[in-house]
């Protein structure tokens, strides 16, 4: 008896023999029972997943000499005929290799004629999709009201490029893709039926790698069976097919979790020189990995994982987090990236494996802005319990010279409380420590005062804090604190805010002082202005008036030349 490949031996023959197609032969078995049978059918979905097999088990089904019956009895000779292709009133057309306008025609004309000896004639287009528009539209009006006996069956693993005419005048049925459990169950039953043994991570990989198509996975099946022996392990696979293998890849992982790049790559070398291609390890490692990650997740499902369970060590699974895993998933899609550009594909590989031996050092950009977080409350004064062992260790390595937190340190005071806006308030509570503890005397030293609250609200008060910055120095007079502005801006900047400044000062100095900001032309300051006021109708000299030095004076700028060209008479008659 001549060799039969296991798709076609194993292909269905009724709707209950159809592998992860519940939808549809539910839905074809109840039309039929009811008689409400549609003139046409499109059946959609990705290759290998049943649409001409159900096309054959409904025409077996509508032309069985007991039915039309959802259970075609498959013993009479429409059943047999149709079964082997030879049944004259089933017609198979392939929509690639007629794609004109002329053979739709024929089509058209074949129709008038009843069927020879069944109830139905029916028509099964496969690829419809390769059809061209006019053959399209050369069909619309015979499938719309084809005459009693016509059924069309369209199948196409491309819907989009079928037209919406079409479209409408169909019953669709959209077929999925093939769980991982039923390929492999229906792949340990063709086992069985050719008397082969098989291991169960072999059939694991093979419905792997046949990615929902139960017709990839019968004939990657009988391209394995074909070298086996008699036995399917998965080291003969890796064998013959050039694959890295999860035991290589689970040693490669060991060793990269343990930061030994010699290792690593001297392994890496022994697979290469085995025959494993620099894309397939990729592609091998990059599975790997995401069962790792997934492992990491909490997910043990092997039909998720795609390998046993076993294949991960356990101490690749305790030394890697879900963190470390996605940076190591993310620099091995960019290798496969980079690969196809590279000088040498290998190189890339080389680097990207030592680089994964350094993934232990790897600190994730959340826990590491958690840990700043940690130290910052732990310097400012205020440590948290997760923070107080890190800030031991800070004080014991500085010699125990500088103190880290301050259990003196005053209680932070309420927005309600003190009536700052909230931005005010955060620049009150980020104050130095360091110059709270410089100022904070009997006698306070009022030009580290100046510098503290300047610093203190350079990041929020930006102009608030430039205007006290060009102040002439501080003084006192009783319980006001004086600030002699630069100009009459900066003391007007300076007496909106002065509450906020008042209340800084309060806190830095434990004093309550009325904070007055005083202009530099203004009489009474501390320091006389180099040079006097000068008004329009002042009947000052020239030089008194002149612009430019009105300009110099309000900017605190210099002059670039030594003359001004108002002065100058050559520069003036120039």
């Amino acid at each position: 008896m001549a060799y039969e490949i296991t798709a076609t031996r194993k292909r269905p023959q009724s709707f209950e023999d159809l592998a992860g197609q519940d939808f549809v032969s539910a839905t074809l078995k109840a039309s039929i029972a009811s008689g409400r049978i549609a003139h046409a059918y499109l059946f959609s979905g990705p290759r290998g997943c049943g649409k001409t097999s159900t096309a054959r088990i409904l025409a077996r089904s509508l032309n069985c000499e007991q039915g039309p019956s959802a259970e075609p009895c498959g013993r009479c000779d429409s059943c047999l005929s149709i079964a082997r292709g030879s049944a004259l009133d089933v017609i198979e057309i392939d929509g690639a290799s007629n794609t004109s306008v002329e053979n739709v025609r024929q089509i058209k004309d074949e129709v008038l004629f009843p069927p020879n000896s069944s109830k139905y004639k029916i028509y099964i287009i496969d690829e419809v999709h390769m059809l061209s528009n006019s053959a399209f539209n050369a069909l619309l009006k015979t499938i719309e009201e084809p005459p009693p006996y016509i059924v069309f069956i369209f199948a196409t693993t491309e819907l989009h490029k079928v037209p919406a005419t079409i479209k409408s005048r169909c019953q669709q049925f959209n077929f999925r893709l093939i769980d991982l459990d039923t390929i492999k169950a229906r792949l340990a039953s063709a086992a069985a039926d050719l008397g082969v043994k098989a291991d169960d991570d072999a059939l694991l990989w093979m419905a792997r790698e046949a990615t929902g198509s139960l017709r990839d996975a019968y004939t990657l099946f009988d391209q394995v069976a074909s070298f086996s022996e008699g036995y399917i392990s998965a080291a003969k696979i890796r064998e013959k097919l050039g694959l890295v293998g999860s035991e290589r890849l689970g040693s490669l992982m060991e060793h990269c979790v343990a930061g030994d790049r010699a290792s690593a790559l001297q392994l890496l070398d022994t697979i290469i020189a085995s025959g494993v291609s620099v894309e397939q390890f990729a592609q091998d490692a990059v599975g790997y990995v995401r069962g790792l990650l997934l492992i990491a997740c909490g997910i043990e499902r092997e039909a998720l994982l795609g390998t046993p369970r076993t294949a991960f060590p356990d101490a690749v699974v305790a030394a890697l987090d879900a963190a470390k895993l996605e940076r190591m998933l993310a620099g091995l899609f960019e290798l496969y990236r980079n690969m196809r550009y590279s000088v040498n594909p290998r190189w890339e590989l080389e680097l990207a494996v030592a680089r994964l031996c350094a993934i232990g050092d790897y600190i994730a950009p959340a826990e590491l802005a958690k840990t700043l977080a940690g130290l910052k409350r732990a310097i400012s004064g205020a440590p948290s319990p997760a923070t107080q062992a890190v800030a031991s260790g800070l004080k014991a390595a500085l010699g125990g010279g500088i103190s880290l937190g301050r259990t003196e340190a005053r209680p932070p005071v309420s927005q309600a409380q003190d009536g700052l806006e909230p931005e005010q308030n955060a620049a009150t509570q980020e104050a130095d420590p360091d110059d709270e503890l410089l100022i904070e005397q009997d006698e306070p030293d009022l030009g580290a005062l100046k510098n503290a609250i300047v610093r203190a609200l350079g990041k929020t008060r930006l102009v608030l804090s430039m205007s006290l910055e060009r102040s002439a120095p501080w003084f006192l007079e009783g319980a006001t604190l004086v600030i002699p502005c630069a100009n009459g801006y900066d003391a007007s900047t300076v007496l909106a805010d002065s509450s906020m400044v008042a209340k800084r000062v309060a806190e830095i100095t434990g004093r309550s002082l009325r904070v007055e900001a005083r202009a530099a032309e203004q009489p009474g300051s501390r320091e006389a202005p180099a040079k006097p006021p000068m008004h329009e109708d002042d009947g000052g000299d020239d030089e008194e008036r002149d612009p430019v030095e009105i300009v110099e004076r309000v900017f605190r700028g210099r002059r670039v030349e030594g003359k001004s060209p108002d002065r100058d008479p050559s520069a003036r008659d120039q």
